[in-house]
């Protein structure tokens, strides 16, 4: 479908100038993020500032996920797997630890800081390479939310279309170039 992520963001980039967004922001979500943002960053000269989630994977599985944790520690969980898999509250906190302190040393590493820019009254782009279960999207979306920015807008090349849906009925906008219905991976694309 796509090249590569710069053909990707350079697509978006032509999607988003058609919005008419006042003071935006825009946020990448590590690491192919930040590759798909770069062209969008150029055509709508802004700078690429950097969003880190992690996921929290299944412990036997763990590229299935099971939650997400947010810039600032906080988490959001798939309730019925957690409880299916008997994780108890101890469990749970030191998942949430250990991805925050990666989520401390990654962007210490991507930016030097280890905290990420004011957004209060700005319109934030968010961009990712693109979304499989949402969980990290939803965590940022979550932490966004909480930051008192005045729109949020969500750029993406591929997602399923029920996570699209969902993240519409959230977000003052959702940009996504492919939905495809037989969707398995963001690397498909």
């Amino acid at each position: 479908m796509f090249i590569n992520r710069t053909q990707a963001g350079e697509q978006l980039a032509e999607r988003l100038t058609t919005l008419n967004l006042a003071n935006p922001c825009l946020l990448a979500v590590p690491r192919g993020g930040i590759v798909v943002a770069a062209p969008i960053a150029k055509k709508l000269n802004l700078k690429v500032g950097v969003l880190i989630t992690r996921k929290i994977g299944h412990p036997l599985n763990p590229e299935v996920a099971i939650g997400a944790v947010m810039p600032d520690g906080s988490a959001v969980w798939n309730e019925t797997t957690t409880m299916q898999l008997g994780l108890d509250k101890a469990q749970l906190e030191a998942l949430i630890r250990n991805e925050y302190m990666e989520i401390k040393r990654r962007l210490t590493a991507y930016t030097g800081i280890e905290h990420l820019p004011d957004i209060r009254n700005k319109t934030v782009i968010l961009i990712d390479d693109g979304i499989a279960t949402g969980y990290t999207i939803f965590a940022a979306l979550k932490w966004l939310k909480n930051s008192n920015s005045s729109k949020i807008v969500i750029a993406v090349p591929v997602a399923p279309p029920d996570v699209t849906a969902n993240l519409a009925s959230q977000v003052d906008d959702v940009t996504c170039l492919v939905q495809p219905h037989d969707f398995m991976s963001v690397g498909q694309y």
